[in-house]
């Protein structure tokens, strides 16, 4: 009698120890799912972040240049007696520029842009 009692208070120890082991470990596993949801949404916020403003920038880069090619066209056409002539030109060194853009487009923008979306993705928090 006395051993069945040790016995039964054994097995009622372990089967609750197993009970709070597998307990923990669906915590544990649940807890780093959602650590590594938040992780992901971070690095998500930073890389779009990153992207806009590499877009706001783009962009007044662009209407920089757009105001700076009428500028020259105007001052070309004067040059040159007609106003149309400058555009002419303009539009020809745009065209020029563009071929030359679309040859190296993989080299000089798609590289590039590619390695800081990767430096992004894999720069590690120091705080």
């Amino acid at each position: 009698m006395f051993f069945e009692r040790i016995k039964n208070n054994v097995m009622e120890t372990s089967a609750t120890a197993v009970e709070a082991l597998i307990e923990k470990a669906e915590d544990y596993s649940k807890t780093t799912i959602e650590l590594m949801k938040l992780k992901a949404i971070d690095k998500s916020a930073e890389v779009a972040s990153f992207l806009a403003v590499r877009l706001v920038i783009f962009v007044a880069v662009a209407l920089f240049i757009v105001i700076i090619n009428i500028g020259l066209a105007l001052w070309i056409g004067d040059l040159l007696g007609k106003a149309y002539y400058g555009f002419f030109v303009i539009g020809g060194v745009n065209a020029i520029l563009a071929l030359l853009l679309y040859a190296f487009r993989d080299k000089w923008i798609g590289g590039p842009l590619t390695e800081s979306v990767i430096t992004q993705l894999m720069k590690q928090k120091s705080a």
